[in-house]
């Protein structure tokens, strides 16, 4: 018990940040590179790749390479789960 609460307590640390959460939001509905993520959120691709190796460090999000170009995607079932969770109550636009 005290584990899981121990790994749900870093979980929570990783959203608590605002611009994490947003790409988590974004990273729901598709894959995107680091620069598509930087223009939707209008952050400029150091500040975004911050964010991003925090995710990665934390196994919230994975990445793959093409050519230049690097890809982040939702890294695990249960982080798509509570992310798609998220983003229907707080993220998507009202229809």
């Amino acid at each position: 018990m005290y584990e899981t609460a121990e790994t749900v307590s870093e979980l929570m640390k990783a959203l608590s940040s605002r611009n994490r959460l947003l790409i988590l939001c974004q990273l729901v509905q598709e894959e995107l590179s680091v620069g598509e993520l930087a223009s939707r959120l209008d952050m400029r691709e150091p500040a975004m790749s911050q964010q991003l190796a925090v995710l990665r460090r934390d196994g919230l999000v994975s990445r793959r390479r093409d050519g230049q170009v690097v890809y982040y995607t939702l890294a695990r079932p249960d982080i798509r789960q509570l992310m798609e969770f998220l983003y229907e109550t707080f993220c998507a636009p009202n229809e």
